[in-house]
């Protein structure tokens, strides 16, 4: 891998070969009237009013689906669709967890997606305590066979969020390997932020080898307390888990799609959106309503200032949250489109204060000329080798440009996959800032001329 490209470094040279657009809109001027868009927070307030949480498969996110394609084609976007595809169902059951021994008292807790299931009236266990993964996995199967593990960490909060990926390794993998080892169940220290009582959910798969067991996230003071009670009981310590979700068959999500169609249909498509669907905890406000919200607000500005050179396709995916299903169904069914970039906001809705891109050689020029635009928002530049988004990640795999617009992630893990993901977590300002960075690069990049890509494979992330 290529060492990554600083696009500051690259701007005063790029930006002074790149000429003003022949054709298009003030870019100066929609940027900064966007910043008193009003629609994004209309749409977000609207979404999780009238739907509320939207867990993938569910009713609401049918209901969501019909919600958005109701709001888009009243916009005035075009060839509003649904694109149905098949997942597989799971709902969330009862949640209850409580020491008996030594020291009685209950935990907060919240099942982990694709969770196996207790007796329904609970079973108890022993609880046995890794403090890392890496410790679980060195653990030999003697020792967790039969048992509650529970698996703690330390998250830091970063403004890029980078510290989520290693972190949530514990909840992707580890019920997977708690179960290879024989585990009763499995408890973590919910992957997040915040010193609230409120537990963090989100997806795992069972992997190759690994029967369903019961898998929950504690809040984070009561993973603490656990990890207290531990050190201390100088006993073993008994806990009784009663965690009932079901496995519910086939059921069916989906993309709504909504473009603005482009004067020039050789140049290409340049989707932007977020995802639809949500968990079922909160109401799905920073994940993802705002970024659906953010990304069409800005589309509607490009499509009332006059068409633009390359066609915007707008896409509000189904079915992230449970491992990205939506964007790998858009990507069987348009790889064949020829997409000139790609960019999706799907990290909350605090302010955006970087530009990262992945474009080839002829795709930089671009980039600086969009780092230029941005930088009177307070966003600085970044990589040109480096960006992708969850939906949009296989499309971005197989070398279409991208754009990432970098939002603040310093608060985003205190509320993601929680109870506390609600409208009242959204600064309006800072929404508004979203619209604006957005509103900025659909005016520059789906009017340019410059054939942006495909990216080398060896700048494919």
């Amino acid at each position: 891998m290529r060492a990554l490209l600083p696009l500051a470094a690259l701007i005063a040279t790029a930006a002074a070969a790149v000429p003003p657009l022949p054709t298009g809109p003030d870019v100066n001027a929609l940027r900064d009237a966007a910043l008193k868009d009003e629609l994004a927070w209309e749409l977000t307030e609207a979404l999780t009013t009238e739907v509320g949480p939207r867990a993938a498969g569910s009713a609401a996110e049918a209901r969501a689906r019909d919600w958005a394609v109701a709001r888009l084609t009243a916009l005035g976007f075009k060839n509003v669709r649904v694109e149905p595809f098949p997942i597989n169902g799971w709902v969330r059951g009862e949640e209850r967890a409580e020491v008996l021994a030594p020291f009685p008292q209950p935990l907060t807790i919240t099942a982990l997606g694709n969770s196996g299931a207790t007796p329904a009236a609970g079973f108890t266990g022993e609880v046995i305590g890794f403090s890392s993964l890496e410790a679980l996995e060195a653990a030999p199967a003697s020792a967790v066979k039969g048992k509650i593990v529970f698996v703690t960490h330390r998250m830091a909060a970063m403004q890029d969020g980078s510290s989520y990926g290693p972190v949530g390794r514990i909840r992707r993998q580890g019920p997977t390997i708690a179960s290879r080892k024989g585990a009763a169940a499995i408890l973590i220290r919910s992957i997040g932020t915040d010193r609230h009582r409120n537990p963090h959910t989100g997806s795992q798969d069972w992997g190759e080898g690994a029967k369903p067991i019961p898998a929950a996230a504690l809040s984070v003071p009561d993973a603490e307390q656990l990890e207290r009670v531990l050190a201390r009981a100088g006993a073993p310590v008994r806990l009784k888990l009663t965690v009932t979700p079901r496995f519910v068959g086939k059921r069916t999500s989906g993309n709504v799609i909504a473009e603005v169609p482009g004067y020039d249909p050789s140049a290409g498509i340049v989707l932007v959106g977020g995802h639809l669907d949500s968990w079922d905890l909160g109401t799905g406000a920073i994940d993802d309503a705002a970024g659906v919200a953010i990304t069409a607000a800005a589309a509607k500005r490009i499509m009332d200032a006059g068409q633009p050179r390359r066609t915007i396709r707008v896409v509000w995916f189904g079915a992230e949250e449970i491992g990205l299903v939506g964007g790998r169904a858009y990507l069987a069914a348009h790889r064949g489109d020829k997409h000139a970039a790609i960019a999706e906001s799907d990290f909350g809705a605090d302010r955006v204060w970087r530009l990262d891109a992945k474009v080839s050689a002829a795709g930089v020029p671009v980039a600086a000329r969009l780092a230029q635009a941005l930088a009177p928002l307070g966003i600085v530049a970044g990589a040109t080798d480096a960006a992708s988004g969850s939906d949009i990640g296989p499309l971005s795999a197989t070398g279409v440009p991208t754009f990432e617009l970098q939002q603040d992630g310093t608060r985003y893990f205190d509320l993601h996959h929680t109870p506390d993901d609600t409208l009242d977590k959204i600064d309006p300002k800072q929404l508004q800032q979203n619209v604006a960075a957005w509103t900025t690069l659909l005016a520059i990049v789906a009017n340019d001329a410059t054939e942006l890509g495909p990216v080398p494979p060896t700048a494919a992330h």
